[in-house]
């Protein structure tokens, strides 16, 4: 009753969250193409640490950086070997957003490449971010938020979270705006996150209904499943354009799929999935063999030795395995069927698969 129960609350769940046709903005279901983030990285040390840092003898770049950065000081180190726990060679990862100018901050990530226990506590020096083409676009330096903390003992250690990541909100500021400027474009390529041949033209002739009737023409035109060319009127600017179209609602069309993961027995199936009549027999066979050695003592006086006799019990069950036929020609009909089948999520999954197999499910079957 608990398995039916369990499986119910999954299949039902994502029944309900799966409207008719839900209405949506079109700026929540496209991107401009060309406006995108960028990824910034950068080396560099994170100080002040409490004895959690790099053993500079197993991260002997952690040493080099330290001598280096002393050096650009104008602090000599000298030849001796350097031992301290308080330094941490790290990686700074960010993302430029589009658009932004120079002085503005953004967030920033740090993660320990060496062998550091610890970023608590941390502070990171001036470390300058690169983007793809090798300039430096932005610099990173400040105090370290760690949400994770590690704690050990002589034969006791308890680790929560990552305690060797890291971030800096706003910890950068932006030295060098992204190139590019949306101004610059006479007209605009919309970009469909799921690319659908529907969607496009459902989107299509819905911003052109909008030009018709605000400037007199059609200036949108679809190119593929994916993306839509729309040009930019007279008098208007790029920004205002896209602001009105965006809040134009459509009705976005989605292929039948169903997406199952193996690892967690996760089971979701779209709105629009079909299947035809199908009979389903499904069941578990469960074999036990179970180990209960015997000791047998010799006869009293005799010479024999004990000795351990093998007893082993082997037992066999086959649970389930009635024939159920399911007719699903919605998808409130396919759950209802495999609901009345008692079915775990692992043997939903199985049993999706084999109804796949049999051509009979007429939606797209993901195996994550």
């Amino acid at each position: 009753m608990a398995a039916r129960l369990a499986t119910f609350v999954v299949l039902v769940l994502v029944l309900a969250l799966q409207p008719a046709a839900a209405a949506v903005r079109i700026k929540d279901i496209v991107s401009i193409q060309g406006v995108r983030d960028n990824q910034l990285v950068g080396y560099g040390l994170v100080v002040g640490l409490k004895s959690t840092g790099d053993s500079l003898r197993n991260a002997p770049f952690t040493e080099s950086s330290m001598r280096a950065m002393l050096d650009r000081m104008g602090v000599g180190a000298g030849e001796s070997s350097i031992r301290t726990r308080n330094v941490a060679a790290v990686l700074v990862t960010a993302k430029l957003p589009a658009f932004i100018d120079a002085g503005g901050a953004i967030d920033v990530t740090v993660s320990s490449i060496g062998d550091a226990e610890s970023l608590q506590g941390g502070t990171l020096v001036a470390t300058p971010l690169y983007g793809a083409d090798g300039n430096i676009y932005a610099v990173a330096q400040g105090s370290l938020v760690v949400s994770g903390f590690s704690a050990a003992g002589e034969a006791a250690e308890i680790t929560s979270s990552t305690p060797t990541s890291a971030r800096i909100p706003n910890g950068a500021l932006v030295e060098h705006a992204a190139p590019g400027n949306l101004e610059d474009e006479d007209q605009l390529v919309l970009e469909l996150t799921n690319p659908d041949f529907n969607t496009v033209i459902e989107v299509t002739d819905r911003i052109n209904a909008y030009t018709m009737t605000h400037y007199g023409k059609r200036l949108a035109t679809e190119r593929d499943n994916r993306s839509i060319v729309v040009r930019r009127p007279q008098g208007v600017t790029n920004t205002r354009f896209f602001a009105a179209i965006g809040a134009i609602e459509v009705n976005p069309d989605a292929p039948a799929r169903i997406v199952v993961d193996e690892r967690t027995g996760t089971v979701v199936i779209g709105s629009d999935v079909r299947i035809s009549t199908v009979a389903i027999t499904h069941g578990n066979l469960t074999v036990s063999v179970v180990e209960d050695p015997r000791v047998v003592q010799p006869e009293p006086f005799s010479k024999g030795e004990t000795a351990v006799e093998p007893n082993t019990f082997v037992d066999a069950q086959e649970t389930g395995g009635a024939l159920g036929i399911v007719e699903g020609p919605s998808l409130r009909d396919l759950v209802n069927g495999l609901n009345s089948l008692g079915a775990k999520p692992s043997g939903i999954i199985a049993i999706l698969q084999a109804i796949k197999s049999a051509g009979a499910i007429h939606a797209t079957l993901v195996v994550q």
